[in-house]
């Protein structure tokens, strides 16, 4: 089985923003289920733990995401992915390892 990764927005300047970024991201999680994938979501799996954690940079979390996108066979980029810093990053880091990328938004492919 394939392996894909979400990325996008997680961060927001509300708390029900960021609620809102997490429930984008796992729509597309279930989505991507659905077609066969098996689908790692970051803004899931460490779902509010920014809240919880406080102590834990962002970097961290950023670090630990790209560890777990080294070890899968693509990426799935959120419609306004290019709002977020460590979506970019992660993005690049993706295109850097040659893993396939696909759009949620395919006018984002540009």
């Amino acid at each position: 089985m394939r392996v894909i990764y979400v990325a996008g927005q997680y961060r927001s300047d509300t708390n029900w923003g960021q609620t809102l970024n997490i429930q984008h991201a796992e729509r597309a999680a279930m989505k991507l289920w659905l077609e066969g994938w098996v689908v790692f979501c970051p803004h899931l799996n460490t779902q509010l733990f920014d809240w919880a954690l406080p102590q834990v940079s962002s970097k961290t979390w950023l670090k630990g995401g790209i560890e777990i996108l080294k070890r899968c066979d693509a990426i799935y980029m959120l419609k306004g992915f290019r709002s977020s810093l460590g979506a970019m990053k992660e993005y690049k880091f993706a295109k850097k390892l040659g893993l396939e990328i696909q759009f949620e938004d395919p006018l984002d492919n540009c």
